[in-house]
């Protein structure tokens, strides 16, 4: 959206939050002024990216101080405002959560790569103090990814791979689906234009082939669930232009892509989503194999729904989401459903559940606390958390995400320090494995321990990927 004015930014507001709108339109007069004669690269005036940002946020549901941040998220590092003046003039929360989102001054550093390291580390660890200033930074990601055509092509092409290696994902990360499939689309542009230009074509075609099957399926569903007085909303949905071209490249034929079309059914209860499941199942053929539940065996970021495939009208293959109205939220803005879901209440539940349920939380703090270079870090992140991963089973059958190439050493280092520590060998899929077996997707692992074992040996550090295994393993032989 691009002449967005405040007004639109107080509508958005007004559909959620009346009380709030005095504060946000006195952030937005005081970040125009403190913006003024400053210009972006396409000519226009400055204060149209916080806008923009601020409306991002708005669309979010998001709480007012975040909204105010997103509108002042540049004045301390481009006017002469201070961090306390912001705290004076709105409150503490509006102050720190602006400083989060502020790079650190080149004044400190002695090279750009410097500066950039620290400013990555930054922006990764912000998670740990408050989800917000990442959702901030995403949001402003998002609009200059958006904007990004005004740039040189050595920048466009430098700012689309910072945003798949580092903000795609936060995103992913903290459920932020909606978000995430967008930047992957305004990167692949930028970086492969001709891949993406053939994708997007791809991906018009399927629509227009598939826009018969689809509407002929949402109209019995709809009857069906209509039969049974339960109440729903179906939405249809295309795999994004990124998601295809990924597919692809890996060697996929676009028939064999399952997902390319997905039905999302949104119903009322989780009992509601059992049986809605059995009515889809009597009526379209399903394919076992790719069916997953996910509600009772979140993945893990939290995301939960039904999945099956089924062979829809015409034969052709048609991905089934079935999920309440709250997780449909949730599966679409992650995190920042919470605003919605939990009001008032919201940042401190992202938090909590944040350092409750998110095993990359977990890891991260690991690794903080592991490497004070933060080159180091920044490599470290990107190999054990942003990098391809593989999700395993434990013995109750819950997910256990690792990084590629992860040894069932990981895996039991992973569960609980002890568990690494006695571990002497590991049963696969009902299979005994050695210690140092590399887990594959799917894999069912249990640990054989034993409280006499001789503990971790010190060759063994060769052979995990993961933070905490590898500090483990060096306590224990000190």
């Amino acid at each position: 959206m691009y002449n967005l004015t405040i007004n639109d930014l107080l509508a958005k507001i007004a559909e959620y939050n009346t009380e709030e709108m005095e504060v946000i339109a006195k952030a937005y007069s005081y970040a125009e002024e403190l913006h003024k004669g400053q210009k972006r690269q396409s000519g226009e005036d400055y204060i149209t990216h916080p806008l923009n940002v601020a409306y991002i946020l708005a669309d979010m549901h998001a709480d007012k101080d975040t909204v105010c941040a997103g509108l002042l998220h540049d004045t301390l590092e481009d006017t002469s405002i201070t961090k306390e003046d912001i705290a004076s003039i709105f409150n503490k929360n509006v102050a720190n959560l602006v400083d989060g989102v502020t790079k650190i001054s080149k004044m400190n550093f002695s090279s750009k790569q410097d500066q950039n390291l620290a400013n990555t580390r930054k922006i990764i660890t912000s998670i740990t103090e408050d989800v917000r200033i990442i959702i901030i930074k995403l949001a402003d990601r998002l609009h200059n990814m958006r904007t990004l055509q005004f740039k040189s092509e050595f920048k466009q092409k430098e700012n689309a791979m910072e945003t798949m290696d580092i903000f795609v994902p936060l995103a992913y990360y903290i459920g932020a689906y909606r978000i995430k499939c967008e930047l992957e689309d305004l990167a692949l542009q930028y970086l492969y234009p001709d891949k993406y230009k053939r994708m997007e074509d791809i991906k018009l075609r399927i629509e227009e082939d598939s826009k018969r099957c689809l509407k002929e399926m949402l109209q019995t569903i709809n009857g069906i669930l209509n039969n049974k007085d339960i109440p729903h909303e179906i939405k249809v949905r295309t795999k994004n232009i990124y998601g295809i071209y990924k597919k692809m490249e890996q060697g996929h034929k676009l028939s064999d892509i399952h997902d390319l079309l997905s039905l999302k059914i949104m119903v009322d209860t989780i009992a509601n989503c059992y049986q809605t499941l059995g009515l889809i199942h009597s009526k379209y053929h399903p394919i076992n194999d790719k069916f997953k539940d996910y509600i009772y065996n979140p993945k893990t970021n939290m995301y939960r729904s039904l999945h099956t495939t089924v062979f829809g009208e015409e034969d052709r293959l048609v991905q089934t989401q079935i999920r309440t109205f709250d997780m449909d939220k949730v599966a679409s803005f992650g995190l920042t459903a919470y605003w919605d879901i939990n009001k008032g209440e919201a940042r401190n539940v992202m938090q909590q559940d944040l350092k409750d349920k998110y095993q990359f939380f977990k890891s991260l703090i690991e690794i903080n606390s592991a490497f004070s270079d933060n080159q180091e870090f920044v490599s470290q992140v990107k190999r054990e958390l942003f990098a391809d991963k593989v999700y395993v089973y434990t013995p109750k059958g819950e997910i256990v995400e690792l990084p590629k190439g992860s040894t069932a050493i990981d895996f039991a280092y992973k569960i609980h320090s002890n568990i690494g520590n006695t571990m002497v060998s590991a049963i696969v899929n009902d299979q005994p494995v050695e210690a140092d077996y590399v887990l594959q997707n799917k894999d069912r692992v249990r640990i054989i321990t034993d409280v006499l074992s001789y503990g971790p040996r010190e060759e063994w550090l060769d052979k995990v990927k993961t933070t905490k295994a590898k500090r483990k393993i060096r306590e224990f032989n000190k």
